[in-house]
């Protein structure tokens, strides 16, 4: 006896072949359809297309579009949303490129502009002057501005900055190594210091994180010689220390960088003379020095006061002598 299907009206044997079979289900809406390789590749297509387009409207050269890499595009354009959310287009003045180009070369170091949390905003273009690196170089190390400085200085700049967003236009200044092009380092032997003096300021009302940025002027201080330029001695000051920092010696060149004659100074403490922003980073160097094993030596640059109640900066090659337990600090007056 043959058994027919009841919706096919079929052979038992064709009733299979009518049924759906386990595991090819027709999707339902709870149910999508699952990613194949066609599909992915639709997506990735899909996705390379809108980075090209996003790559075609960046305001930059030919040639650095064709060597950006995908990561690269999107750090580019966010800067420059980041950029364009802080300072609307329709609300700038019109500044045409001939005299941007002239104002910027009369600076003595690059425009930089960040975010409250630290993003950078912008780079002005004459940064390749002074670290060897294009804008577009440079945020390829990352798009924060502790992805271009030395990581030895990241606390210290972070609690300036902190500083200078609790009190929005109070200037700030510090002093960290910048991230140089290849060429650069082996030409001068490292990265580059560089003195950044900025504050905050809010572009629209009422203030917020959002609508305020750090604008500051980078500028490029020289770099202190651990055993001395005897080419530079004019730049120089010599002064020893007992192991609390009690001038006990210096020599007569300090009166033409401090203004101070060299009795004035023995008996003194050094921390007398400190900016208040730097005591902890002197402190940081004093105790490197005095509880380092050997002969320890340490750089730093920092600001001390000049008599006539102007600050100096200088970068201290701090030095101690086991031999009668004194510090030797040289410092060169930064330019």
């Amino acid at each position: 006896m043959t058994i027919f299907c009841s919706h096919c009206h079929r052979p038992l044997q064709a009733e299979m072949s009518c049924l759906p079979r386990r595991g090819k289900q027709a999707p339902s809406a709870s149910k999508p359809f699952r990613s194949t390789k066609s599909a992915s590749k639709a997506r990735r297509d899909q996705i390379n297309a809108e980075l090209q387009v996003l790559r075609s409207l960046l305001p930059i050269s030919a040639r650095e579009k064709e060597r950006l890499s995908y990561l690269h595009t999107m750090a580019l354009v966010c800067l420059w949303l980041r950029g364009a959310q802080l300072f609307p287009p329709d609300s700038a003045p019109p500044v045409g490129p001939d005299l941007g180009t002239e104002l910027l070369s009369l600076l003595p170091g690059f425009l930089l502009v960040l975010s409250a949390n630290g993003k950078l905003i912008y780079i002005s273009e004459n940064v390749a002057q002074v670290l060897g690196l294009s804008m577009v170089e440079l945020l390829a190390q990352g798009d924060t501005v502790f992805d271009i400085l030395d990581g030895r200085a990241h606390e210290e700049v972070r609690k300036k900055l902190l500083l200078a967003q609790e009190e929005p236009g109070s200037e700030v200044t510090f002093v960290s190594e910048m991230r140089t092009s290849k060429a650069f380092r082996l030409q001068h032997g490292g990265n580059r210091a560089m003195a950044v003096r900025g504050r905050f300021m809010a572009q629209r009302w009422p203030a917020s994180p959002s609508t305020t940025a750090f604008l500051a002027l980078c500028t490029p201080v020289a770099r202190l010689p651990v055993g001395g330029d005897a080419g530079s001695q004019d730049h120089l000051f010599q002064s020893t220390h007992m192991l609390d920092m009690t001038f006990t010696d210096v020599t007569e060149s300090v009166t033409y960088h401090l203004g101070y004659h060299r009795e004035e100074l023995i008996g003194q403490s050094w921390y007398q003379l400190l900016h208040p922003e730097d005591a902890d980073l002197a402190a940081t160097l004093h105790r490197a020095v005095a509880f380092g094993s050997g002969a320890a030596a340490e750089t730093v640059v920092l600001r001390l006061l000049r008599r006539d109640w102007t600050w100096a900066w200088l970068g201290v090659l701090a030095q101690r002598d086991c031999r009668d337990h004194s510090i030797t600090c040289t410092s060169r007056c930064l330019r």
